[in-house]
């Protein structure tokens, strides 16, 4: 797999018109893998028109890798027939569960972080990169309640699921910080157990304050989440990073001065580049 450093947005339909109008000073988007998941229709033309412009990420919700039963044989051939066509950057989706049987909870659900659940995972991640014909990523979870007993922590988990299957990781700042806070742990702790050597995107967004952090995406990333961006960076070096935004989505020129902050964070290593 590549290393690619470029800075990118998530493309939402608030900001179709930009992209197809005129070039927009990213280096990347990223869209959600299931709205555009038909071989037809108006969604599908869209995306490969902005796939003539610029190299897209495909980032799934609906895969959920930690479910017991397994994976949906006809999600995962969709997909592929998407990944194809597209050649994207990285096919990318959550830690996370969210269906079971005939029940889809349309929630990214946490997972205990036990042995039996590692060995489901890892199960999972093996199958969905055979039928994808390649690695893909998962984001690490924003998260309200913790599962005990635990046989590990998240940062030890997420370790020993990449050295099993060889996937790699899309490591969310925001959801490290809304974590910590709401469980309480060091994020020194955090980082230090992190295998960012398997760390190929970073997503940035903002959450909402409160007695609980909530992770809404709809603001602008708080100074501790950059904070905790450019210790990231000092463990990673140049990755692929984006700021993603899913609520109250304001002018595309807003989010395109928030992502300068991100370049101006990573200093002068900050245009796009794929490395072997």
């Amino acid at each position: 797999m590549h290393t690619f450093s470029g800075f990118g947005l998530g493309l939402r339909k608030e900001h179709y018109a930009d992209f197809l109008d005129g070039q927009v000073a990213v280096d990347f988007v990223e869209v959600i893998s299931e709205n555009f998941m038909v071989a037809g229709g108006q969604p599908r033309h869209i995306l490969r028109r902005i796939r003539e412009r610029h190299p897209v990420a495909l980032h799934g919700v609906s895969m959920s890798i930690g479910s017991a039963d397994g994976l949906r044989s006809d999600y995962l051939h969709l997909l592929r027939t998407l990944a194809d066509e597209i050649e994207p950057l990285f096919v990318s989706d959550h830690l996370s569960w969210s269906r079971i049987a005939g029940f889809n909870s349309h929630d990214l659900l946490p997972l205990p972080y036990t042995n039996e659940a590692l060995n489901i995972v890892c199960d999972n991640i093996d199958r969905a990169q055979e039928v994808l014909g390649r690695a893909m990523l998962f984001e690490n979870p924003s998260s309200y309640l913790q599962f005990q007993p635990a046989d590990m922590s998240e940062w030890e988990f997420l370790s020993a699921m990449c050295a099993r299957t060889g996937c790699r990781l899309l490591l969310d700042v925001n959801n490290i910080y809304v974590s910590s806070v709401n469980h309480g742990y060091a994020l020194q702790d955090y980082l230090n157990g992190l295998p960012f050597q398997h760390v190929r995107q970073i997503h940035l967004a903002g959450h909402t304050p409160g007695e609980v952090l909530i992770d809404t995406h709809d603001r602008s990333v708080c100074p501790s989440v950059w904070a905790l961006y450019a210790d990231v960076m000092a463990h990673t070096g140049p990755v692929a990073t984006m700021i993603e935004r899913d609520a109250d989505i304001p002018p595309l020129p807003e989010l395109l001065r928030e992502l300068d902050i991100a370049r101006q964070h990573r200093g002068p290593a900050r245009r796009g580049a794929a490395l072997t």
